[in-house]
């Protein structure tokens, strides 16, 4: 999640004025609720009340207030360039993309057209060499195949990027999502199958030949899930590290055209390859040999059409979004198209877009006081590290060398994307969207076997969220964060502190969650611990784990603590260092107490006010059930019982539910 500003100077020392505006909405607020029974209820039950989950969305919050204002932005930029027909380079590009999606009656013309190239591909497969060469030449494509050649950083020097072996084929949110048998989850298996079923069928096959098709996908589907790891697994990057020269990677999977492949993608078999699942790989052998032709044939039909169907016309799209956004989220209106167009012009030609966009709406101003809250932010988790009296010095020592390396990335990037390669025609937006991918793939295999860019970034400067990347050991904060609730430059300090600082420091702490702890400042994977302040990182991270486990979001459903561990983590560092920076901002002073309310009251209101979210229930277990993000509630909530702070500042004592018995408060550092 993402975004910021501030105004300070280096942690310790004064602050550039601030305003005293409160920044704290008491309207938002649910008195009927006492603050240490259910804070979140408390910070945000009125406005909760008031804002119901609109019919076009899973879940509606203070993320998505700000991401649909965000939308509205970038529609009055696209809708400009794409009047404008003496728009030139990016401008011109993006307005050629957003109007060709927009133009719904070509769309509708074309049918399944834009498709039939890919599917004529597939239906002139007699061989299983012919079989080979048509998922060889799917290289080309996003994530039709079940798997892929990517470039990673090499594990071991991190400023390497290697050839990596991506897996996928999965069309189920999760490879749990095949296995569970509750009762939910086989009702969208079922689903899947009828999906499936009717996609086909509007490909042309009869109803007879379509019902069996899905099915068949479903099986076929199920084996690769088998050999899948659990995401859960995935969040040890150990699981994920089997680097290899290219012919032990051949050796897994010798049915499978490796040279070829990597000749396709202009990759040399020379460098060092990563396999991120070994067993898959054996898998994926297995069934280029003993699966029958006509099994892979109908599944790679299946992958064509169901990966382009948003792109088609209304009855695919229709059917795409009946099972990905209802079935599987609860969503049951579907956006109006010039919201689904400005998303993907967005996710297709972003920083084009983004660039637009930074120059209208993101001033020096705030890069610059964000660049001052980093700032305090990076000194606060300093005094935390040296005061962490269960390091040894060995330790600690390299965990200020990982702080003092940190990378903030704020606004936007330092140099932008080149989309020139990018083919955009007004009339043809699915071929415009299969030039975009094509383009894509070239640009990420041409990284392969060179330095790794660390300027590089992985969202769009409009995006409203933030991130941590461990190879460059850099957190970044898009331009489209950093507006209110997150920060406020008209609000006195708490405030910012409690939203963007939180954000902040969130983001500094996956450099020392279950998964950044294990890479160095340089971003290698690489222990740095001692093993005895290794086993005791452990416990606290396993304390986090326990919390949420045993927490009942309702209905009898739990996080799976293992998989939340390290937002959850970075949500406790967060709250934590914004606090300690706060305090510190003040130098000694006692800060104003403003429309009744005190400092830490207002942070830790404001920290609550991010949170302010609405959610479906579909929306809700699938979130459960894939997400590394806990609920809204709970990231309020069971962040906020582990900390005495909070509890001083609501007067909330032993026996409340927002505290936790001292014995079992989670604690990082």
């Amino acid at each position: 999640m993402r975004k910021l500003p501030a105004f300070l100077l280096i942690a310790g020392m004064c602050l550039a004025q601030s305003g005293t505006r409160n920044g704290i909405d008491r309207s938002m607020f649910d008195t009927s609720c006492k603050p240490c029974d259910d804070f979140w209820r408390y910070a945000t039950g009125a406005w909760l009340d008031k804002h119901p989950v609109p019919a076009d969305r899973a879940r509606w919050g203070k993320f998505d207030e700000l991401a649909e204002a965000n939308l509205e932005r970038l529609k009055t930029i696209l809708d400009g360039a794409a009047a404008d027909r003496t728009a030139t380079g990016d401008r011109r590009r993006a307005g050629d993309f957003y109007a060709s999606c927009m133009d719904t009656a070509s769309i509708e013309k074309a049918g399944t057209k834009p498709v039939e190239p890919l599917l004529a591909r597939i239906a002139a497969i007699k061989t299983r060499r012919d079989l080979v060469v048509a998922l060889v030449n799917l290289e080309l494509e996003n994530g039709l195949a079940p798997t892929r050649v990517i470039n990673v950083s090499d594990p071991a020097n991190a400023d390497q990027v290697i050839a990596g072996i991506g897996v996928g084929g999965l069309s189920l949110p999760d490879r749990d999502y095949y296995f569970r048998d509750d009762a939910r989850s086989k009702m969208i298996r079922d689903e899947f199958v009828q999906h499936a079923q009717k996609l086909l069928t509007l490909t042309g096959d009869s109803p007879a030949a379509a019902a069996a098709a899905a099915r068949a996908v479903l099986a076929f589907e199920t084996t690769f899930a088998d050999s899948t790891l659990t995401n859960v697994a995935r969040r040890d990057p150990y699981n994920r590290i089997h680097k290899m020269d290219f012919a032990a990677m051949e050796a897994l999977a010798p049915a499978y055209d490796w040279k070829a492949a990597f000749a396709l993608l202009k990759v040399s078999t020379d460098v060092a390859v990563n396999v991120s699942e070994p067993e898959f790989l054996k898998t994926f052998n297995r069934q280029l040999q003993e699966a029958p032709l006509d099994t892979w044939k109908t599944w790679l039909r299946w992958r064509v059409i169901a990966d382009r169907s948003e792109y088609l016309a209304k009855p695919f799209y229709d059917e795409w979004f009946h099972f990905e956004r209802t079935v599987l989220s609860g969503v049951t209106a579907q956006q109006a198209r010039w919201k689904v167009c400005v998303s993907s012009t967005d996710a297709t030609l972003g920083e084009a877009l983004g660039r637009l966009y930074v120059e209208k709406h993101f001033p020096s101003e705030a890069q610059r006081r964000m660049q001052q809250l980093v700032a305090n932010m990076r000194a606060a988790l300093g005094e935390e590290l040296q005061s962490a009296d269960w390091l040894t010095p060995e330790t600690r020592a390299n965990a200020q060398r990982k702080l003092a390396t940190f990378d903030p990335r704020i606004g936007y990037p330092t140099k932008w994307r080149d989309y020139s390669g990018v083919q955009v025609n007004r009339a043809n937006y699915l071929a415009d969207k299969e030039s975009a991918i094509l383009e894509e793939r070239r640009f990420a295999a041409a990284k392969i076997g060179k330095k790794l860019d660390r300027t590089e970034w992985t969202m769009t400067p409009p995006t409203v969220n933030a991130y941590y990347t461990s190879a460059r050991n850099s957190i970044t904060f898009p331009a489209g964060i950093l507006q209110p609730p997150f920060f406020d430059m008209e609000a006195d300090n708490a405030v910012n502190y409690g939203a963007i600082g939180v954000v902040i420091g969130h983001e500094m702490g996956h450099g020392f969650d279950d998964q950044g702890s294990k890479y160095d400042a340089d971003g290698n994977l690489k222990n740095w611990w001692t093993d005895q302040d290794r086993a005791k990182f452990e416990a606290r991270a396993a304390c986090v784990v326990k919390q949420f486990d045993s927490i009942d979001v309702g209905e009898g459903q739990h996080h799976t603590g293992k998989l939340v561990a390290g937002e959850a983590m970075g949500d406790l560092g967060g709250v934590t260092l914004a606090y300690k920076a706060y305090h510190k901002s003040l130098n000694g002073k006692e800060p104003p107490v403003i429309d009744g309310l005190t400092g830490d009251q207002r942070l830790f209101l404001a920290y609550a006010r991010v949170w302010a979210a609405n959610q479906r229930p579909e929306a809700m277990r699938r979130q459960l059930a894939t997400d590394p993000h806990p609920l809204a509630k709970y990231r309020t909530n069971a962040t906020l019982q582990n900390m005495p702070e909070f509890q001083r500042a609501f007067s909330c004592k032993l026996g409340d539910a927002m505290v936790r018995p001292p014995e079992q408060e989670c604690r990082l550092w």
